[in-house]
C-alpha cells in the first residue's frame, strides 16, 4: 500500500483525531500528491469519506489549520471534488478563516474558496449573504502591496461581480478606490486585465458609474493607456481595448458624464480628444463615441465646438472615407450630429465650413454611414433657411441623395428627404429625378420613411406646382396616393400626411382633374368618417378644397 493510501486510511480510522503531529504527516503526505498531480489523487481522497475529518481540522484553529487549508486549496483544483467538498461543509468552514491576519492563511483560504465556489452560482450567492464581499475589499486595503494576495481577492471579486448583491454589497465597500490604488500600481497585464475585468462587470450599475468617477476610476484607465497605446505588444492592446471601452461606458451616465468632462478642462477630455488623432483605431473609436456621449447637453456641445473638437473630428472621417472602418464613421457622424443640435452651433459649425467637408464624404456606398451622413446633415441645417437652400440646389448632392435613395429605402434606413423652401431647391430635386424617388419612398414599408417622403412631396407642390407637375402625372403619384388611402391595414399618420399632400396637389388643374377621374372625392369621403377625428377633420378639409376648385 503506498503512502497516500496508508494516510487515507488511519485519518479514515481516526476519525481524523489523533496527535497534531501524526496529523501533520498525514497532511503532507495528502499535499505532496496533489501538488505531484498524482493521477486519481484527488478522487482517492473523496473516495476515502475524509473530507469531513478535513473541514472539522479547519474549523479547530490549530497550528494545523494552514496546513489543512492548503491541502484543500490543492484539492479544489479539481472540478469533479468540488462538489463532495461542499457536501462535507468545507466553506462554511473556510469562511471564517478570512478573518484572520494571517497572510499565508489568507492566501490559500482566498485560493481554497474561489476554487470550491467557482462557476457555482448558488455557492457564490451563499457567499456574499456570509458576508464576503466586505472581508475581500478589506483584505486589499489592509494588504494592498502583497501582489499575490490582492490577486486572490480580484479574482474572487470578478467571479462574484455578476450578482446583485453582491453589486449593492460592494458599491457599500467603495471598492472603486480600492480597485483604482490596484489599476495604478498594477505590476503587468495580467494584473490589468483582472481589474478591468472587475470594473467592467461592476460599471453596468448607475450607482457605481458615479462612485467610479467619485474615484478616479477614468483618470486611472486613462492613464494607463497613455502609457500603453504606442506600445504592439498583445495583451497591452488588449487592455487598451477594454479601457478605452470602459470609459465610454461610464460616460453613458448621466451624472458620471458630467463630471468627467466639467468645464471641458478635465485630463480625461483632452486624453480622449488624443484619441480621435491616434493610430490606434480602436482608440478613435471610443474616442468618437466618448465625444458623442459628451454632447448629450447643450452646454457641453457649445464648449466643444467653441475649443475645435469640430475639425479632428472630420479629419478621422476623411481618413476612413474609402476603405476605412466603418463603426469610427458611424460613432464620428453621430458625434457631429450631436454637436449641431443648439442652434449656436449649427450657425458656427456652417460658417466653419463643416459642411462642405461633410459633403466630400458623399462617395461612402456603406449604407449605415449613408444614414449618418444625411441625418448629420439634416441636423446641420435644420432651421438654418440659407444653409438648407444651398444645400438644396447642390446637383452632386442631391443626386448622390437619390441615389441613397433607393439603397436605403431597401435597407429599411430612416431617410432626410432634401427638403427646402425655395423653387430652385425644387427644380434642381426635379433635374436629378428626385420626385420619382421620393415617391417611391412613400410606399416605403417603414412608416418614419413614408411620412418623410410624404411631407417631401407636398412641401415641393406646395412651393412649385408647376415643376413637380408633369413627373407627378408620369409616375402615376394620384394612383398610388388612392391606394394608400383605401389600404385597410395602413397607419393613421400616413393617411393623413397622405392627404395632407392630397391638398396641395388640388393647385393643379392637370391633377385636379386626374382626381375627378379616379373618384378620389369618393375615397376622402369615407375616410371623412374615420374612427380618428384627426384624419376625419383632414378629409374634410381636403373634399372642402376640392369642392371651391371644381
Amino acid at each position: 500500500m503506498d503512502s497516500l493510501s496508508t494516510a487515507l486510511e488511519q485519518m479514515k480510522a481516526n476519525g481524523g483525531i489523533e496527535e497534531e503531529e501524526e496529523l501533520r504527516t498525514h497532511l503532507d503526505t495528502l499535499l505532496r500528491a496533489l501538488e505531484e498531480n498524482r493521477e486519481g489523487a484527488a478522487e482517492q481522497i473523496v473516495a476515502s469519506s475524509i473530507l469531513p475529518s478535513l473541514a472539522a481540522i479547519l474549523r479547530r484553529d490549530t497550528s494545523l489549520t494552514a496546513q489543512a487549508t492548503l491541502v484543500t486549496a490543492e484539492l479544489a483544483k479539481n472540478a469533479e471534488v468540488r462538489e463532495p467538498c461542499i457536501q462535507a461543509g468545507f466553506v462554511s468552514a473556510l469562511v471564517p478563516l478570512l478573518e484572520t491576519s494571517d497572510q499565508e492563511l489568507l492566501l490559500h483560504t482566498g485560493r481554497a474558496i474561489g476554487r470550491i465556489c467557482f462557476n457555482n452560482s448558488s455557492q457564490q450567492e451563499a457567499l456574499v449573504q456570509c458576508g464576503v464581499i466586505p472581508r475581500l475589499v478589506g483584505i486589499m486595503k489592509q494588504f494592498p502591496e502583497n501582489d499575490v494576495l490582492v490577486n486572490v481577492c480580484l479574482l474572487a471579486l470578478s467571479n462574484l461581480a455578476d450578482l446583485d448583491s453582491a453589486r449593492e454589497a460592494l458599491i457599500k465597500m467603495h471598492v472603486a478606490e480600492v480597485l483604482t490604488v490596484q489599476l495604478r500600481r498594477a505590476p503587468n497585464a495580467d494584473r490589468r486585465h483582472i481589474i478591468i475585468e472587475v470594473l467592467g462587470a461592476l460599471g453596468e450599475s448607475d450607482s457605481l458609474k458615479l462612485q467610479f468617477v467619485d474615484s478616479e476610476v477614468p483618470e486611472a484607465l486613462s492613464e494607463m493607456i497613455r502609457g500603453l497605446q504606442a506600445g504592439t505588444d498583445p495583451p497591452d492592446l488588449c487592455s487598451v481595448k477594454i479601457a478605452s471601452s470602459l470609459i465610454v461606458s461610464l460616460l453613458l451616465g448621466d451624472e458620471a458624464m458630467q463630471k468627467c468632462f466639467g468645464d471641458g478642462s478635465s485630463t480625461v477630455y483632452h486624453d480622449i480628444l488624443s484619441w480621435l488623432q491616434s493610430p490606434n483605431i480602436q482608440l478613435q473609436l471610443s474616442g468618437a463615441l466618448a465625444i458623442a456621449n459628451f454632447a448629450r447637453n447643450d452646454g457641453n456641445c457649445i464648449r466643444m465646438v467653441d475649443s475645435g473638437v469640430v475639425s479632428p473630428i472630420l479629419d478621422l472621417l476623411e481618413r476612413h472615407v474609402d476603405e476605412g472602418d466603418v463603426s469610427v464613421q458611424h460613432a464620428a457622424l453621430s458625434a457631429l450630429r450631436n454637436l449641431a443640435i443648439p442652434v449656436v452651433n449649427k450657425v458656427r459649425m456652417l460658417q466653419d465650413g463643416v459642411s462642405e467637408r461633410i459633403r466630400k464624404l458623399l462617395r461612402s456606398d456603406m449604407p449605415p454611414v449613408q444614414f449618418k451622413l444625411l441625418g448629420t446633415l439634416r441636423m446641420m441645417v435644420d432651421g438654418q433657411e440659407e444653409a438648407a437652400s444651398v444645400l438644396g440646389q447642390d446637383e452632386v448632392l442631391l443626386s448622390r441623395v437619390m441615389q441613397w435613395c433607393v439603397c436605403l429605402s431597401h435597407a429599411g434606413g430612416r431617410m432626410s428627404s432634401p427638403q427646402g423652401d425655395c423653387r430652385e431647391v425644387v427644380k434642381a430635386v426635379t433635374r436629378v429625378e428626385g420626385m420619382q424617388h421620393l415617391i417611391t419612398m412613400a410606399t416605403n414599408e417603414h412608416v418614419i420613411m413614408q411620412n418623410e417622403a410624404l411631407v417631401a412631396l407636398a412641401i415641393a407642390s406646395t412651393i412649385d406646382i408647376d415643376t413637380v407637375e408633369e413627373p407627378f402625372m408620369s409616375a402615376g403619384l394620384l394612383s398610388t396616393l388612392q391606394q394608400m388611402l383605401e389600404d385597410p391595414v395602413a397607419v393613421v399618420e400616413v393617411k393623413f400626411s397622405t392627404v395632407g399632400l392630397v391638398c396641395s396637389l388640388a393647385n393643379s388643374v392637370e391633377l385636379r382633374s386626374q382626381m375627378e377621374a379616379l373618384a378620389l372625392r369618393e375615397t376622402l369621403g369615407k375616410l371623412s368618417n374615420h374612427g380618428n377625428t384627426k384624419l376625419a377633420s383632414q378629409a374634410d378639409t381636403a373634399l372642402s378644397i376640392l369642392a371651391e376648385t371644381s
